[in-house]
């Protein structure tokens, strides 16, 4: 039993297992975004969380593993704990919201203490289970290698884990989310998790027992000097990928827009490249090398690999064009440019990490059976933590101290200097590890040379004949101001965001204009989200209203200095109140009440939307009402997406009525009534009424037309259907729905009666 075994069955387990492992990442980073907010500080905390769980779990399955006669049957076990622990997650999310809204008042409002608070909430949820997840690549390895050798092994297992995780991104980026909801996915994941369990317990019952290693294996030698050199050269590497991933995922939306398919095709073809390069050098690993100087001469080809990744970019929609009539047969059309994209810029990098994973596994660890476990742990956990610093480095540090150009030149020279430590160590000559090291660091210095800037590639690939007046690649996002002409433009990682032109400014106003000549004598006003700061310039001429705008990105707030034109200097207003915050999780935590909320427009199926389109979005807002309170809501897409976003409106506003040629829909606690009298002394207010003339709003009669339908016939023309929650995020994951038709606005009957006032 034992040979058909070890080649079969553990690596499908493990495939298994790493697809359950991708598919909780999504799902708790998605889940635990609704409790803490979607800012880089609160998601970092989370990955940091998680990544912290793996290692810890590595290094002490490395020192269990050789101490265990049946290590299959125990990896087993934690494959089953694993399973419960994850589809426990709903319930214990449940607590934790509402721990840390009942703690977040009694909290200093610092943003350490709320990190650190942040940190151990996630860590009280995440560590029980991505401890036992991190038990697993040790515990499987000495499952399937008996006292064997151990490079081959790692890349098999560690290729199939991978592969398994690629498909779990796939699988939960794609389908499970919108097809059966978050938490089914939870439930379906942990009964494979189970699964996987009882299979490898009972295997690993009937396998027999694998023998114990000494007291003396499982001390072990110490390491060479060379062995720990390519310890912490890989630990070093763990830091380069994870800032890679975060650099190339900032550059690479800006040309394919931030989608959540765009995200999971991007981490699919990193880890597709690091699956395919373990399988490809495998079966080379058995054979007696100079392993030394291979692993120095891929880790030097990274480094020249990494600094060219971006010289793809300025032809990736050429070879988006020329692929898409193949690639489109087979998949929705929006996905050809993702993955060509990705393929051309990642992908022989990660494929190159791939191969130097289980060569610096084999070295280290060595190949016979004392005391690989052990090493293996202490070798993946340091990988892994090496990973946590390079992913807040690059976020918090590299991108907004010196752009994605110099970052990745950085992280370049890291993996060259790494490469060049390995060169030392190995039992070359002199002469040839002084020529390996002269001509990398010459093939790196024209490199670096040409390296292409990514912004610059950017605007003239996606906006040909501008130019860039101002760029900031923050912590949050990557925004620039755009010129084109007498106009300016902005751009949040990659999407338009605002622009000085007349019809754009005139949409923008009108959505913080409405609400406020509605509701009889509003006093306190929030804007989620500052955009150009149209919107919320809008609100902000309202004398005497206070009027605070929540606004994710801080790079955003800066842009919007160069819009004055169009946002009447909100940013100076002595009335207006900005504030960096995720501004779901700002209602989440917020007891203050107001009169008006609206919002800058977010077009819905951008990764992230949900958070403010969803069911328990719009019941926050009602919750952050006053009596009377009115929320403004944009609303436009598809056929589907409007109809959608309309019925989830209507389930907490049932009163809820559509203006502005069906683009906006009032939401209000109790039926709406409009006044002549009130909109009448808003006019003799002189800004009041220079915010109204700006949307050619001088007369009640031009507020009255620009009413379209009210609740009944919102609720006859949205219809029955399913409602867009944070269990279901089906804007976001738009390609589950119809996209062929778009909404039909012209049936709306007016009837003024319902709403105006005699």
């Amino acid at each position: 039993m034992a040979a058909p075994f070890v080649t079969i069955l553990i690596p499908v387990l493990f495939f298994l297992s790493g697809a359950c492992a991708l598919i909780y990442q999504v799902l708790w980073l998605r889940m635990l975004g609704l409790v803490f907010g979607v800012t880089v500080y609160a998601a970092s905390t989370v990955w940091a969380a998680f990544m912290a769980g793996l290692a810890i779990g590595s290094i002490g399955g490395g020192r269990l593993a050789g101490k265990l006669r049946r290590p299959l049957l125990w990896f087993g076990a934690a494959e089953v704990l694993v399973g419960v622990s994850a589809a426990a997650t709903p319930f214990a999310l449940q607590m934790l919201q509402r721990w840390y809204v009942s703690m977040h008042p009694l909290l200093p409002q610092s943003s350490t203490v709320m990190t650190l608070a942040r940190f151990v909430m996630a860590a009280l949820m995440l560590l029980p289970p991505t401890i036992l997840m991190g038990t697993t690549l040790p515990l499987v390895v000495r499952s399937a290698l008996g006292r064997s050798e151990l490079g081959a092994k790692v890349g098999l297992l560690y290729g199939f884990n991978t592969a398994g995780a690629i498909a779990g991104t796939i699988a939960a980026g794609l389908w499970l989310i919108p097809g059966v909801g978050i938490q089914a996915s939870f439930r379906y994941a942990a009964s494979v998790n189970l699964a996987i369990g009882a299979m490898a317990m009972v295997a690993g019952w009937k396998m027999g027992q694998t023998p114990l290693l000494s007291a003396s294996d499982e001390k072990g030698t110490r390491p060479l000097f060379a062995q720990r050199v390519v310890l912490w050269a890989f630990a070093v590497s763990g830091f380069a990928s994870l800032a890679l991933e975060v650099i190339w995922f900032r550059v690479l939306v800006l040309f394919v827009r931030p989608t959540v398919y765009t995200f999971s095709l991007m981490l699919a073809t990193i880890l597709a490249g690091i699956a395919i390069g373990s399988w490809l050098i495998a079966p080379f690993l058995r054979r007696r090398a100079n392993w030394l100087a291979v692993l120095a001469t891929v880790e030097l080809a990274l480094a020249l690999s990494v600094v060219l990744s971006f010289a793809a970019l300025p032809y990736t929609q050429e070879a988006s064009t020329a692929l898409y009539p193949t690639m489109s047969k087979w998949m929705p059309d929006y996905l050809p440019p993702i993955i060509v994209t990705s393929v051309m810029v990642m992908f022989p990098s990660a494929l190159l990490m791939g191969v130097a994973f289980p060569i610096g596994v084999k070295i280290f660890a060595g190949d016979s059976a004392e005391h690989q476990t052990a090493r293996l742990g202490v070798f993946y956990a340091l990988n892994v933590c090496g990973g946590i610093g390079g992913s807040l480095a690059a976020g918090f540090l590299m991108l907004p101290a010196a752009g994605s150009r110099a970052s990745l030149l950085g992280v370049g020279t890291i993996i060259l200097l790494s490469g060049l430590a390995i060169v030392v160590v190995t039992p070359l000559r002199r002469n040839t590890r002084i020529g390996i090291a002269g001509i990398a660091a010459l093939a790196f210095a024209v490199a670096a040379f040409t390296l292409v800037d990514p912004m610059r590639a950017f605007i003239a690939q996606r906006f040909p004949g501008e130019s860039i007046i101002w760029i900031e690649e923050g912590v949050q996002s990557t925004v620039s101001v755009n010129q084109f002409g007498r106009f300016r433009m902005e751009t949040m990682d990659g999407i338009h965001q605002a622009s000085d032109t007349s019809g754009l400014a005139f949409v923008h106003h009108r959505l913080g204009q409405l609400p406020m000549a509605i509701h009889p004598n509003p006093r306190e006003a929030l804007v989620v989200g500052l955009g150009g700061g149209a919107t919320a310039g809008a609100v902000g001429l309202h004398t005497g209203v206070n009027v605070n705008v929540i606004e994710l990105s801080p790079a955003v707030v800066h842009a919007a200095s160069y819009f004055e034109r169009i946002n009447y200097g909100v940013l100076r207003r002595p009335n207006v109140t900005v504030r960096v915050d995720d501004g779901r999780n700002y209602l989440l935590l917020t007891r203050w009440k107001y009169d008006v909320i609206t919002a800058d427009i977010i077009l819905p199926i951008h990764a992230g939307s949900t958070n403010v389109y969803s069911r328990e979005y719009f019941q926050a807002q009602r919750n952050a009402l006053n009596a009377g309170g009115l929320v403004a809501q944009w609303i436009d897409g598809t056929e589907a997406e409007y109809k959608l976003i309309m019925r989830t409106f209507l389930s907490v506003f049932p009163n809820a009525t559509l203006w502005a040629e069906g683009s906006v829909l009032i939401g209000s606690v109790q039926p709406l009534r409009v006044s002549r009298a009130d909109f009448e002394w808003k006019m003799a207010v002189p800004e009041r009424a220079q915010g109204f003339r700006d949307i050619n709003m001088t007369k009640f009669v031009d507020l009255t037309n620009l009413y379209t339908a009210g609740p009944k016939e919102l609720a006859r023309y949205a219809g029955d259907g399913p409602l867009l929650t944070d269990d279901r995020p089906l804007a976001e994951y738009f390609l589950s729905l119809p996209r062929n038709r778009q909404p039909d606005r012209a049936g709306f009957k007016r009837d003024l009666s319902e709403i105006v006032v005699p």
